[in-house]
């Protein structure tokens, strides 16, 4: 067990109900935030989240509960952010708690909205944390098959291996394999973009396109985000590791995937607020998609995939003749 070391949990959904499992096998006492307070009484009195993950038993001495974001950054010295991209923005706002010495784990798999960048890049460029103090936790690793304990995976990138040691650790068990990465940047990336490919692969099940489309399309959207990454940070890497190649298939292929299912939903004809009301959960791709497509423009890789989506989720287009097109440039 890391005795040296404190860690808190940011965020109340599936994820975060996940992380916060895997580190009570190894920690004594955990932080947990989460802004709803009733799924914190419920916690507290029956021993799981009520709304995600419920069949996650949690001992109650193993969590300092809290929903002031302050508490949680003061109790700890590693602060795991698992929250949407789209809210980390207005939950930060509450922070008053000095976030000086600090080291901050993004298990956040999107962008920043209010300034189109990665969540480590906005935790350096925003407050000036630097990035030896900045990690990653990315998969392939459904926060489901976390909760049924089945062997899974987990890349946790740093800019100092030792945190990343120390993360990895703490995070290990039976079922979970961690294993670390000096690719801060691209792990993140890869970890963003593989959701924009995920919602393609739904709107292709949508549509009716089958096995062998989908895996002409997975192919293809390992080799652009590969062109992506290396436009955005160039650095010797193997994208066909698990943290990139495994976690895009994963997103792509399971029934646990919601930007998938978001995608589905959208190749079957519901509109964009339709798919997210019923969902009722947060497809991180959607978000994804405008800010990739944007930093895009500045950067110049070849990405047909992602200028599909944007079509079909921003510009309005149709998704059948969208597909229809981009059928036309994979190969």
């Amino acid at each position: 067990m890391s005795q040296k070391h404190k860690f808190a949990v940011i965020g109340g959904g599936s994820w975060a109900t996940a992380i916060a499992k895997m580190l009570c096998v190894n920690e004594p006492e955990i932080a947990w935030y989460m802004r709803n307070q009733d799924a914190i009484e419920h916690l507290r009195t029956h021993f799981h989240n009520p709304n995600y993950l419920s069949s996650v038993e949690f001992n109650p001495k193993k969590l300092f509960l809290t929903s002031d974001i302050n508490e949680a950054v003061a109790f700890a010295d590693y602060i795991i952010f698992a929250i949407p991209s789209a809210f980390l923005s207005s939950e930060l706002e509450k922070l008053t708690a000095s976030l000086d010495d600090k080291v901050i784990f993004s298990a956040i798999k999107g962008i920043v909205p209010e300034t189109s960048l990665i969540v480590g890049e906005h935790f350096n460029e925003t407050y000036e944390i630097p990035f030896e103090n900045i990690g990653v936790i990315t998969g392939p690793c459904h926060a489901e098959e976390v909760a049924l304990e089945r062997l899974s995976y987990l890349t946790i990138a740093c800019g100092d291996p030792k945190k990343a040691k120390i993360m990895a650790k703490s995070l290990s068990s039976d079922y979970i394999k961690a294993k670390i990465s000096d690719d801060i940047i691209g792990t993140e990336y890869a970890a963003m973009l593989k959701n924009i490919y995920a919602i393609a692969a739904g709107i292709a099940h949508g549509l009716g396109y089958g096995d062998n489309f989908q895996s002409v399309l997975m192919s293809n959207g390992i080799r652009e985000m590969k062109k992506f990454i290396r436009k955005v940070h160039k650095m010797k890497r193997n994208i066909n590791n698990s943290a990139y190649l495994g976690d895009l298939l994963v997103t792509g292929y399971s029934v646990f995937s919601r930007n998938r299912m978001f995608g589905n939903m959208i190749g079957k004809g519901y509109t964009v607020k339709s798919a997210m009301m019923e969902m009722n959960m947060v497809a991180e791709g959607y978000y994804a998609t405008k800010s990739a497509h944007k930093l895009n423009e500045k950067l110049g890789a070849k990405t047909p995939i992602i200028n599909a989506v944007n079509d079909v989720l921003y510009e309005g287009k149709e998704a059948r003749s969208v597909f229809r097109k981009l059928t036309e440039k994979l190969d």
